[in-house]
């Protein structure tokens, strides 16, 4: 008979199963009580329903509050929770439903593949949803889209709201700026802080810098209104702040359909309500600080309105008027079918009366522009070739003959003043007459040295121009045609655009030509 050995014994009971480390992820949407009352509420279900279970342990309680569900990068506590997922301190995450894990489609898709790809499943109590046992993403996919559906819907009845009461003045600003406090109904001045703001306007008045300014409030433990810590970004934001003088602008921001949020730069409407509420800084002292703040600007050589300034879309202070010279503001119009990107004349939009001119489609000018590249690569040979042999056989020898000139007329100027000064101090010729004389040829150098800088300018504009058809042709010689519009050609070959009407649009390039094109 077989000898068998038992070599390991069943001790069943006497050995505990591993638990299942859970956690539970929570969010609300508002900072308001009954959300937050929401938010206490859906922890201790969690902490009770796990803890409940003796195969799981509770492993934590991630919560965000207060804070938008569409974008996950906003969400600190639910990259916490994929961050400790990630250092493998979570088995399987529990979470309330899918619009309140995440609210855009990609983003929910991305995070749960992103577990499973760590074999840690997550449950959707409302949908009854184990990523664990799915098949397939496609009813997550279905779910998690009419969750963002319903964001978007109610994000557009929300902005329609706001815009409503943006066009009456009853919109409620909530949290008032530094120097302000909200008392339920309005905002009201807050006296230890609006003595701060008065400090800050008198400082900068008194030549001090906005460094200093925050250097010294900073010295001195003044907290500021968020962080504690003052900023020369902070200081030239509340000096540009129009609510210290009472007043309002609503709409300085707005949210495109993707939940991205943006400074207003006129592609919405904007609205101003005078003596808002009680002022902190009079008028006189608000315009004076805005006029010191320019006039430093401009001896940086930052302008507003400058390039630095207009380069946030192709088109930004480059397109003029053809009746009235103002230039064009981007703006989304709306249509019962979709929206559209237009390019309106600042003075129509202020005063019709003043300008008749009518906006022009994005797309149009964009159109346009294609067309106007595809015939100088079509019909180089016949545009560009004459055009700068032309530049060149009519260059700048006249200029530069005309400068010499001049500067031999102004070395003759020199001399007769040194002739005046030597016979004024020998004592022949009067000093009044001296003096005459003296200022008569002064006034003659004057317009000598304004007249050979003119002309070298136009030199330095003819070698400019021929330069820039150079470079046009060696691009038009390629014989590419360009299939659609190039933010980069543009910038590289347009200086600006005239709208003359919808249906006709010049293009002045940098190298001298004007192109029209008829749309």
């Amino acid at each position: 008979m077989k000898k068998v050995t038992k070599i390991a014994e069943n001790k069943g009971s006497k050995v505990a199963l591993k638990k299942i480390r859970v956690a539970a992820y929570c969010r609300v949407s508002t900072d308001s009580d009954a959300q937050l009352e929401s938010l206490e509420a859906q922890k201790t279900h969690y902490e009770n329903y796990i803890t409940s279970r003796d195969d799981w342990e509770f492993a934590g309680l991630y919560f965000d509050e207060g804070i938008t569900g569409t974008k996950k990068d906003k969400r600190p506590e639910l990259m916490h929770l994929v961050d400790d997922c990630k250092a493998g301190k979570i088995d399987f995450v529990i979470t309330k439903s899918i619009s309140r894990f995440s609210r855009n489609t990609t983003d929910c898709l991305e995070l749960v593949r992103k577990l499973l790809a760590l074999r840690i499943p997550i449950f959707f109590e409302k949908e009854n949803i184990n990523t664990g046992s799915m098949e397939s993403e496609l009813f997550l996919a279905i779910l998690s889209s009419m969750a963002e559906g319903e964001s978007v819907s109610i994000s557009e009845n929300s902005k329609w709201s706001i815009q409503k009461r943006f066009e009456n003045g009853t919109f409620k600003i909530s949290y008032p700026p530094y120097g302000y406090d909200w008392n339920g109904e309005k905002i009201v001045i807050n006296p230890e802080q609006a003595t701060i703001v008065k400090e800050i306007f008198a400082a900068v008045l008194a030549g001090k810098s906005s460094n200093t300014i925050a250097d010294d409030l900073n010295e001195r433990g003044v907290p500021s209104k968020k962080s504690g810590h003052w900023t020369a970004t902070t200081i030239r934001g509340m000096l540009c702040n129009e609510k210290y003088v009472g007043d309002c602008i609503f709409q300085k921001t707005f949210t495109d359909s993707s939940f991205n949020r943006h400074v207003n730069y006129g592609e919405k409407d904007q609205y101003m309500l005078h003596d808002h509420h009680e002022a902190i800084i009079s008028r006189d002292d608000f315009e004076a600080a805005q006029a010191l703040i320019r006039q430093r600007a401009r001896e940086k050589g930052v302008v507003k309105g400058t390039e630095k300034y207009q380069s946030r879309y192709a088109f930004s202070g480059k397109i003029i008027c053809g009746e009235c010279g103002d230039t064009f503001k981007r703006r989304t119009h709306y249509t019962t079918s979709g929206s559209y990107t237009a390019w309106c004349c600042n003075t129509h939009i202020q005063d019709k009366s003043r300008c008749s001119m009518l906006f022009v489609k994005d797309e149009v000018i964009k159109q346009a522009f294609v067309t106007m590249m595809n015939k100088l690569v079509y019909g180089h040979r016949a545009i560009l070739k004459p055009y700068l042999e032309g530049l060149k056989t009519s260059s700048s020898d006249d200029s530069l003959r005309r400068i010499q000139e001049i500067q031999t007329l102004l070395a003759q100027n020199t001399e007769k003043r040194e002739t005046l000064t030597k016979l004024m101090t020998q004592g022949i010729i009067d000093p009044v007459l001296y003096n005459k004389e003296t200022n008569g040829l002064l006034s003659q150098a004057d317009s000598f040295r304004s007249e050979i800088e003119s002309l070298k300018n136009e030199v330095s504009g003819d070698v400019t121009k021929v330069n820039e058809t150079t470079t046009l042709l060696h691009f038009a010689e390629k014989g590419g045609m360009v299939p659609a519009f190039d933010e980069e050609l543009f910038d590289k070959y347009v200086r600006r655009i005239v709208i003359r009407s919808r249906h006709e649009i010049c293009f002045e390039l940098k190298c001298g030509l004007r192109l029209t094109e008829r749309m």
